[in-house]
């Protein structure tokens, strides 16, 4: 079943399949639901689950404002409140295991399952630093040479050439969202989260790399990692056959079964 309900001021979209207990899945940057139904279809059946369409993502619209990681924790708490949903298993890929790990560390979570997750702020090199740095001062000089709007025009056009994927493919409020949550590190929050955590990670990931998910499990008390060889940031794509097998062994003691239905 499709929704969409006024949510933290935005109208978001989720599906909601199955019964027993709450699920809430949450997909990454640039993505939808859709993207993460072969993980929909992983927990299935004995859950109800809550599949969504983020922020600015799918059909949901965008934040009237730049929202950062507080924001999208109180558009969950809101999601919960109006779903009547209580003590729930969290799944997040990417930018969704962001949110799903600032959303643990304060709230009563089931279990938490995170997917190449973000939430730790990338290391940068020097060539990143002198590249930020260079851009301002070019900004600059452009817009004394060609003004304002025209310099704004001619600096769009270098931005699709360098910037990425992700970033060209979003408007202008969606990339200062995207700018915002990159740079936020929740590494500190980390040792608050209180229930078992399952990290599933592609050893070629070079969004998030395997790094990231040890010093996720270094700081998260009850985490466990698992790492598939020759996958990257999408590992439940592509690996899609271990993945659920590894997702159904850490959940199928939470599965609601014909049996305690009756």
């Amino acid at each position: 079943m499709k929704k969409k309900s006024d949510i933290a001021g935005i109208n978001l979209c989720y599906t909601i399949e199955g019964e027993g207990r709450d699920v809430i899945l949450m997909h990454g940057w640039g993505c939808t639901h859709e993207t993460v139904l072969s993980v929909e279809r992983a927990v299935l059946p004995g859950f109800r689950v809550f599949n969504l369409d983020l922020p600015g993502s799918g059909e949901s619209s965008e934040p009237a404002t730049v929202w950062g990681v507080e924001e999208y924790d109180r558009m969950l708490e809101e999601l919960v409140a109006a779903e009547d949903i209580h003590d729930p298993i969290l799944i997040g890929h990417s930018n969704g295991g962001r949110v799903a790990i600032q959303y643990a560390s304060h709230h009563g979570v089931h279990k938490l399952i995170l997917i190449d997750a973000a939430g730790i702020k990338p290391r940068r090199k020097l060539k990143y630093y002198l590249k930020v740095y260079s851009y301002k001062a070019m900004k600059h000089a452009v817009w004394l040479l060609m003004g304002k709007q025209r310099g704004e025009k001619w600096l769009e056009r270098y931005r699709k050439r360098a910037g990425s994927a992700d970033y060209n493919a979003s408007s202008p409020r969606m990339r200062a969202i995207m700018s915002r949550l990159v740079n936020t590190d929740l590494k500190s929050v980390m040792p608050s989260i209180q229930c078992p955590t399952l990290l599933i990670w592609g050893e070629e990931d070079t969004a998030t790399p395997l790094s990231d998910a040890k010093t996720m499990e270094r700081l998260i008390p009850d985490a466990g990692l698992v790492s598939f060889p020759g996958c990257g940031h999408y590992s439940f794509l592509d690996n899609p056959g271990q993945f659920a097998a590894v997702m159904r062994s850490f959940l199928d003691k939470d599965r609601q079964t014909e049996t305690t239905n009756e």
